[in-house]
């Protein structure tokens, strides 16, 4: 059976292994089309060069008056106007089929550098795993934008390019000849030394540039590094010595484009030089023919326009194969970084699985070993039965035996030994699509993508589109690009994969789930502040204001009434901006000047009302207020800032006040007039305080009542009246409920006003259609700035809304405590009744809820039930084997990688002692190491003159003894005596001190136990 990732055969796969192989593949029709009309071209060239010289000599030279053309006798005049015409039409012609042929190579190009793009980013997602912890993403970036961009061209250029300028060449060539043979060769005499001499020196620039790709790549990787850690260079003081290597990289990059330039320029020079060369020969041999007679003036004359475009094509020629070296050279650089082995074979990511498998059955590994990028085995020669739809726990305290088994289920890798079936199927032939449906994989850290809440949980719904492209021809173009088949503008989500008949039902499904891990209640508080679209939650919005009464109702029942600021026709609301307040309304969108000008109509309005001197004084007045509170430099105050109003509008605002104090505010523009009124629309009363004078609340009471509806015409599109009976949109669910706003003095009662809230919700059905609205949450790329409150219930219900036939849960239970993990999980065993629930942590408190427990150590699966027959280690091993349990169950040790700990173990000795035994004394030289005790006790004791030794405090196993003095390079400051018979582990100064500097993570725990011993 074929070998479903691509090992050594890696070029088997789509991309070709030549540049021009890729282009004659996908390309060739075009590309003779293209040839086609290109020699279309070289006729029109040649009347270009004859009709001149036809004109010196036949029209303008001519010794009659009347001249022959085809049998009809022509004034000379005539004649020399119908040849100028024919000349103008065939430089007309020319030059619009040069032009057709420009832009047919533009389209060509585009769309080859579309399909290599897009099969450069269908190999991305067929990687194994582990590549990308050796090649960082923006290296990957990088060679698919910015590196491949100049393939583009040579893409659309590789045919009809030499074709073009050879036959262009080889017309012009010919005219040179036609009018004499000295002509000819004086043209082609250093061609010749040209076509040796620049590619030579343009091979050693290539060489150059391979070398500066890979220096520009280590500076993205670099740079990105420094982007993701620049907190820590900041916090540990590594920020001088990264830009000293930063500097370094510069400098060899410099180094090598300083010798670019010095071969590059040199190579124009020799060019420019023979290319401006050869004119000397025309002058000087043409006139000499010309001073005998043998050629004519207008011969020479054409022979020298001639021999000038004769250098185009010849100079383009040399820059095609310039190009073709350089990125022959790219190409297979791009290649190296996209042909991994261990890639997914294409078939089993591409179409349709010819059957949509359940794979509802046991999951057996049959002797597998798993191994990393440098060949290190990771696990060990795994035999076990993970029995179909039972629970199962995985106790594995290394982050990276969790990390390849939970690749190894997922088939993110494949084992380099044995095998691995589930239901009786072989993981390597599954088709991706089958084990995207039926396998379910839960992270504490999941990678989320930019769009919604809803579009990241229902990932695994829009496996394939069902129904037609919206825009064909778009379709159409993607097609010819060679680009997915499958239509981005149809419909994808299939709420029949998870075996339900509508999308609604699928959503019910998700709040189950949510309400089953116990996070419905956070994602339900969250919801209550969301703003959401009637429109597509009619029956929430509905549900609101009917709720309205039970909601006030409540509020007076609480005494909580004075905590809100109730919205009403006829009062003043504090919670509003100024501009909500004048026209009674809620906004669909942000105020803002943008919007401001684009409704000039309503600044009109303003002005026809004569209210914009009211406005302006309110606008002033207002300015004056914050300009007391804040000044111009108080902007970045946290209280400035909750204002919501932007830094510019506010100084610009500030600007025109003074203008408009000493003009007066008729002479405003709509664009000085928008950025006027955007500080009184968008502050609240409450927010400016007690300054906020109740005449101010007066006048704009008095507008409303006067001319709210004559205003409310020019902003239709974007303002919604207030009505208890209607849905405000620009209000947030909490605030429809209330039908107004919470005041920001509420303090603790404002949190009881939303309890209240809420509870009136969930009493009356509510609940569910509230946590629904976070399917619309917005998600940043990478989920930057989502709490981990919200990604871990995401990353559950992505995997389980498929109902899973495996459910891999890795570490995802983490952040919960023990009660709620075993409610968490019958609830899943509730939802999930048929599906394998397989959990993967460091350890259990309580395995009596599994149905089967293993343990995960130093590679090796290791079942609570009976021990499997296994082939007998030999007596070196089983020692090792043994310190590794003995160093991997201290806490000091568990967290290290698999290299480190067996380097420790093998390099570690068993130490015996008797109960009353000196292991060493105090000033000691601490040379012989550290000790790790595994049994027995041990007292750490400090000699007194005269006296009985001091016993300072008693160690048991798992306590490290020493390191002080091998840190710190001094004798014993206590001595260690055995008070029971006594095994350690003695670990050598060398081997201890290469792990302490080698290893975070255990100097981090070292230097928590040193801190013990300060506080004590």
């Amino acid at each position: 059976m074929k070998d479903p990732f691509c090992c050594s055969q890696s070029w088997s796969c789509p991309i070709e292994r030549s540049l021009f192989r890729f282009i004659w593949k996908y390309s060739k029709r075009d590309q003779v089309l293209l040839l086609a009309v290109t020699t279309c071209l070289f006729p029109l060239l040649y009347l270009t060069l004859e009709l001149p010289k036809r004109i010196i000599n036949d029209a303008i030279g001519a010794q009659s008056d009347s001249i022959d053309l085809l049998g009809y006798d022509i004034a000379q005049l005539n004649y020399l106007w119908i040849l100028c015409g024919a000349f103008l039409i065939s430089v007309l012609v020319h030059g619009l089929l040069k032009m057709r042929i420009n832009t047919m190579k533009g389209v060509l190009a585009e769309r080859m550098l579309r399909r290599f793009r897009y099969s450069l980013i269908a190999r991305v997602l067929r990687f194994p795993q582990p590549y990308f912890e050796r090649v960082s993403q923006g290296e990957l970036v990088s060679m698919i934008t910015s590196e491949s961009e100049p393939m583009g061209g040579l893409m659309g250029d590789a045919v009809s390019q030499p074709v073009l300028q050879a036959g262009q060449m080889a017309t012009i060539l010919f005219f040179l000849f036609s009018q004499s043979l000295w002509f000819g060769l004086a043209a082609v005499a250093l061609i010749p030394l040209q076509g040796w001499l620049i590619p030579m020196l343009q091979r050693q620039i290539n060489l150059l540039n391979k070398t500066r790709i890979h220096q520009v790549r280590a500076l993205a990787s670099e740079i990105g590094e420094s982007a993701a850690g620049a907190a820590t260079l900041r916090i540990n003081g590594g920020w001088r010595y990264r830009m000293a290597a930063i500097t370094d990289r510069l400098g060899h990059l410099y180094d090598i484009r300083f010798q670019i330039y010095q071969k590059k320029f040199f190579m124009k020079f020799l060019n420019n030089f023979i290319t401006n060369l050869t004119p000397f020969f025309f002058y000087a041999i043409g006139g000499y023919l010309v001073l005998q007679g043998k050629v004519s003036l207008g011969a020479l004359v054409a022979a020298l326009a001639a021999y000038k475009d004769l250098a185009s094509p010849w100079k383009e020629l040399l820059t095609y194969y310039n190009q073709t070296q350089d990125m022959s050279l790219r190409w297979d650089v791009i290649l190296e970084r996209f042909a991994p082995p261990g890639m997914v074979r294409e078939e089993l990511m591409i179409g349709e699985p010819e059957e949509q498998i359940r794979l509802r059955g046991d999951i057996v590994l049959d002797a597998v070993n798993v191994r990393d990028a440098d060949g290190n085995l990771v696990l060990e020669d795994l035999n076990a039965c993970l029995p179909g739809g039972k629970v199962i726990g995985i106790a594995a305290p290394s982050e990276e035996d969790r990390r390849a088994l939970a690749q190894l289920l997922t088939r993110e890798v494949l084992p380099s030994a044995g095998k691995v079936t589930i239901a009786d199927v072989d993981l390597r032939s599954i088709h991706q699509a089958v084990l995207a449906l039926r396998v379910g994989h839960v992270t504490s850290r999941p990678v989320l993508f930019q769009g919604s809440f809803g579009d990241n949980v229902m990932m695994p719904m829009r496996s394939r589109p069902q129904g037609e492209p919206r825009d064909v021809q778009r379709y159409r173009a993607a097609q010819q690009a060679g680009n997915s088949a499958d239509p981005f503008d149809a419909p994808w989500l299939d709420p029949g994969l998870a075996g339900f008949s509508s999308a609604h039902d699928l959503r019910d499904w998700w709040v189950q789930l949510l309400a089953g891990i116990g996070t419905d209640s956070a994602l339900f508080r969250r919801g209550m502040e969301q703003h959401f679209d009637p429109k597509l939650h009619p029956r929430l919005a509905q549900c609101l204001i009917d709720l309205r009464p039970k909601v006030r109702a409540a509020l007076k029942e609480a005494g909580l009434t004075s905590q809100v600021h109730a919205l009403a026709p006829d009062r003043y609301n504090s919670a509003l901006p100024v501009a909500e307040n004048l026209l009674y309304a809620t906004l669909r969108e942000p105020i803002s000047e943008e919007l401001l000008q684009r409704h000039v109509e309503f600044l009109d309005r303003l002005q026809a009302l004569k209210l914009v001197d009211d406005l302006v004084a309110l606008t002033e007045d207002v300015v004056d207020i914050l300009r007391q509170i804040f000044g111009m430099d108080g902007t970045d105050h946290p209280l400035f800032r909750k204002l919501g109003l932007d830094v510019r509008a506010y100084e610009r605002a500030s600007a025109l006040v003074d203008t408009t104090r000493a003009n007066g505010g008729g002479a405003l523009g709509h664009q000085e007039l928008a950025q006027l009124m955007i500080v009184p629309f968008s502050i609240s009363a409450e927010q400016i305080g007690p300054a906020f004078s109740d005449d101010m609340k007066a006048r704009i009471l008095e507008f409303r009542e006067n001319h709210a509806d004559d205003l409310m015409g020019s902003l239709s599109d974007v303002v919604v009246r207030l009505d208890e009976e209607a849905f405000a949109p620009g209000l947030t669910v909490l605030e429809n409920a209330l039908f107004g706003k919470i005041s920001d003095s509420s303090g603790a009662r404002g949190d009881d006003v939303r309890r209240l809230v809420a509870q009136v919700l969930v009493e009356n059905g509510g609940r569910d259609m509230v946590v629904e609205l976070i399917f619309d949450l917005p998600v940043a790329i990478g989920g930057q700035g989502l709490p981990a409150s919200y990604a871990e219930p995401l990353a559950f219900a992505r995997a389980t809304i498929k109902r899973p036939d495996i459910l891999l849960l890795d570490g995802a239970l983490s952040s919960y405590d023990n009660e709620t993990r075993i409610a968490v999980h019958k609830n899943l065993r509730e939802l999930l009744p048929d599906t394998t629930l397989i959990y993967l942590e460091v350890g259990f408190e309580n395995v009596d809820v599994f149905d089967v427990h293993f343990e995960l150590r130093q590679g090796r699966l290791v079942s609570d039930e009976a021990q499997q027959e296994s082939v007998e280690d030999s007596a070196a091993s089983q020692d090792l084997a043994r310190k590794l349990r003995a160093l991997e169950q201290t806490e000091l040790f568990s967290g290290l990688n698999r290299r480190q700990l067996r380097l420790l173990a093998f390099g570690a000795r068993w130490y015996s002692a008797e109960a009353g035994d000196t292991v060493f004394h105090k000033d000691d030289v601490a040379s012989d190491g550290v000790y790790m005790i595994i049994d027995g006790k041990a007292g750490l004791f400090l000699p007194q003159e005269g006296k009985a030794d001091h016993l300072v405090t008693s160690v048991g196993p798992g306590h490290l003894v020493g390191e002080l003095g091998l840190i710190r390079k001094e004798p014993r400051a206590l001595s260690m005596v055995a008070e029971t018979e006594l095994t350690c582990l003695r670990i050598g100064e060398e081997e201890f001190l290469s792990v302490v500097e080698n290893d975070a993570n255990t100097a981090f725990k070292l230097l928590q136990v040193v801190s013990g011993y300060v506080s004590h």
